[in-house]
């Protein structure tokens, strides 16, 4: 088993424990993984490789240093640990970390011809959720 931050679409993140291997990461992310290696931590971002081809609900979008959109993730998608070679389960530090940083669900909407990103603050903000990551 493998302790991973899940984030869907419209929701805070949640921490949840998964069986280890390919069948269980392509079914929490609903098709063919990519895993994509945005920061510095030892974590990755496991994502559907086909979420924006296939038309899934844009997720949360991924910021440079200095705040700017560089890309958005569709449909759901995990935070998993990393050890050299394999996935590992996040440790209660990382796990707090990624939970904060998408605890905010986003609505992404086109306007003449650029992108626009609106934090989504409500019931399911995850202001409780501290207690839920360690």
């Amino acid at each position: 088993m493998i302790r991973v931050l899940s984030v869907l679409p419209g929701e805070s993140p949640a921490l949840k424990t998964i069986p280890e291997g390919l069948a269980s990461l392509q079914k929490e992310v609903g098709g063919y993984i990519e895993c994509v290696y945005p920061y510095e931590d030892p974590v990755c971002l496991i994502v559907n490789e086909e979420g924006k081809i296939n038309g899934m609900e844009l997720n949360r979008a991924l910021r440079d240093d200095d705040g700017n959109i560089y890309d958005i993730i569709a449909g759901p998608f995990l935070v998993a640990g990393l050890t050299d070679c394999d996935f590992c389960s996040l440790d209660d530090g990382l796990a707090r970390k990624y939970a904060d940083l998408f605890r905010t669900p986003e609505l992404f909407f086109s306007l003449n011809g650029t992108v626009h990103v609106i934090p989504v603050r409500g019931a399911d903000d995850g202001a409780d959720a501290p207690g839920e990551c360690g």
